[in-house]
């Protein structure tokens, strides 16, 4: 396509994109460096689904469970290489939202910024949850802690966790490098613990490896169908991978550092995840664990060391705090994108002297502080309520994430991109594959009665809400994007379409109209608003300002 025009170059379309998206990442601080990036990669997506989530699924699904987080972690690695390459496209805060912004048009990222801000927020509830779940088995050593109620742990968690996230991205980076750091540890001495034991036999002599699942009832005790259910809850164990492109817009040399860090994932899924539940099932019967209780403590406790389960303990409350931190992080940067562009309250835009999105982080406290009443109101349940709503948000946000790259690969297959060394495998039929998951995980949940069954039916008020929630911010949506240097009116915003603001190439001048090899340093904006001379030549079929077909996001 660049046969009959000037062709931007991969460094002055990533340039040109970046200038035209530039108020979503105006006012963040480069605080975050490579080591505290590969810790978050690693230790973001463990938290409380592995932690906790675990005990309820083993008891729900049996020995099967490994397979599951075998599945589900095969998709959160495609999701992750696709958000590799458009982070790698453009670095941005605004992470999946921003790209969706970028390829559907502003409904698209209305709709999938508030449903992934629903995911962490429930996210939080349930981590607060989990917490205080966690404390209270202090109780059996302390009549003081017994006496706590439940809702009072999980309000003061909450408040704690906001408190730190308010500070800086630099006290942020260092809080989940040391929180991550102590995850990975505290697996790996159990991995290396349970492999052991497994080899050699525990200290109270009962039976562990495969003829424990055989004599259990095998992979599958109580059926397929209970197994496959609570792939949910699997899924949900994996959110806080995509955190790594929300860090993007605040990494020094993102491009390089967050294709590394990706790269490393599906080696530690396969061990952390996959290998510590694999583990579990090897060494105590499915029937031991519950969702009361950290199916490592109960491990720990089993076996007789009784300074185990209270260090233990300590280290999964640790994991929560951390997956909670991570979820404050998340959600002020991708709420502090949406008020950029109109679709959020003004207030969430907000950024503090320190680069903290403090609107956005509130936000999401206030609603965490309302959710803490579900431990009021029903604390047995709290956690699986939360869990499955949660999820929902967790599967709109990869969604987002597969349609955007799948969209971006069918527009570079028409010349419209350059497409990154750094690359997602067999996109666009790997985007494609994820959808159907995904899918298959909502009819899945609907089977899944009571809880399942009723989250679904709960999420359909939504629809209303956001129905009336963009009619309500329309205007001002429309109102930012037409200020938006580059606008037209049209998605996808391409960096080649010449536009109200336009870069032009200025400079080295390519003579035979063909190649054109403008620098980079040399990109320019057009001279006066309206005019578009100097402005690339569009490519055959891709017509300019005033000829662009209808804006179908709104």
């Amino acid at each position: 396509m660049s046969q009959n025009g000037p062709r931007l170059t991969e460094v002055q379309e990533k340039h040109v994109l970046q200038r035209r998206f530039e108020d979503e990442t105006a006012g963040f601080h480069k605080g975050l460096g490579a080591r505290q990036l590969q810790m978050i990669a690693i230790g973001s997506a463990i938290g409380t689904g592995l932690f906790l989530g675990a005990g309820g699924r083993l008891e729900q699904a049996g020995p099967s469970l490994f397979l599951l987080y075998a599945v589900c972690g095969f998709f959160a690695y495609l999701i992750l290489r696709s958000l590799g390459e458009l982070v790698v496209h453009r670095p941005s805060s605004g992470s999946f939202v921003s790209y969706a912004r970028e390829f559907y048009g502003e409904k698209a990222a209305y709709v999938s910024g508030w449903l992934y801000w629903l995911n962490w927020a429930m996210t939080a509830v349930a981590d607060a949850t989990a917490i205080a779940i966690y404390i209270k088995w202090f109780g059996q050593y302390s009549a003081f802690v017994a006496g706590i109620p439940q809702w009072i742990l999980a309000l003061i968690v909450v408040v704690l966790v906001v408190l730190l996230n308010l500070v800086s991205v630099k006290v942020f980076g260092e809080l989940e490098f040391w929180f991550s750091l102590i995850k990975v540890l505290a697996l790996v001495v159990f991995l290396v613990i349970g492999t052991f034991f497994v080899l050699f036999g525990t200290p109270t002599g009962s039976e562990v490896g495969f003829s424990l699942i055989r004599d259990s009832g095998g992979l599958f005790p109580s059926g397929v169908l209970p197994a496959l259910i609570v792939v949910q809850g699997v899924v949900f164990a994996y959110a806080g991978i995509e955190l790594v492109g929300t860090t993007s817009g605040e990494t020094r040399n993102a491009e390089k550092v967050i294709p590394r860090a990706i790269n490393t994932v599906i080696l530690r899924i396969a061990v952390f995840y996959v290998g510590s539940v694999l583990l579990l099932c090897l060494l105590l019967p499915y029937t031991a664990y519950s969702a009361t209780e950290s199916p490592f403590v109960t491990f720990f406790s089993s076996i007789g060391v009784d300074a185990a389960g209270p260090i233990m303990q300590l280290v999964v409350i640790t994991a929560a705090l951390s997956s909670l931190n991570a979820g404050l992080y998340s959600t002020g940067r991708i709420v502090h994108s949406m008020a950029q562009a109109g679709s959020a309250p003004r207030f969430t835009g907000k950024l503090s002297a320190s680069g903290v999105p403090y609107g956005g982080i509130l936000l999401t406290a206030g609603v965490a502080v309302l959710g803490v009443g579900l431990n009021f109101v029903v604390p047995e349940q709290a956690f699986e309520i939360v869990l499955n709503l949660a999820a929902l948000g967790t599967m709109a946000g990869w969604a987002a994430i597969s349609l955007s790259h799948q969209r971006y690969v069918s527009l570079a297959r028409k010349g419209f991109y350059n497409r990154p060394s750094y690359r997602a495998p067999l996109a666009p039929f790997t985007n494609w594959l994820t959808m159907f998951f995904l899918a298959g995980v909502l009819v899945l949940m609907a089977v899944d009665y009571p809880v399942g069954t009723f989250t679904l039916a709960s999420s359909l008020v939504l629809i209303p809400i956001l129905v009336i929630g963009w009619f309500m911010v329309r205007g001002r949506v429309r109102e930012i994007a037409a200020e938006r240097e580059g606008f037209t009116g049209a998605f996808p915003v391409l960096a080649e379409r010449p536009a109200v603001g336009a870069f032009r190439p200025v400079g080295r001048e390519n003579s035979t109209g063909s190649g054109s090899t403008t620098s980079t340093a040399s990109l320019h904006r057009a001279p006066g608003p309206g005019s578009t001379a100097g402005a690339p030549t569009p490519p055959p079929g891709h017509q300019g300002p005033g000829h662009q077909g209808p804006d179908t996001s709104r």
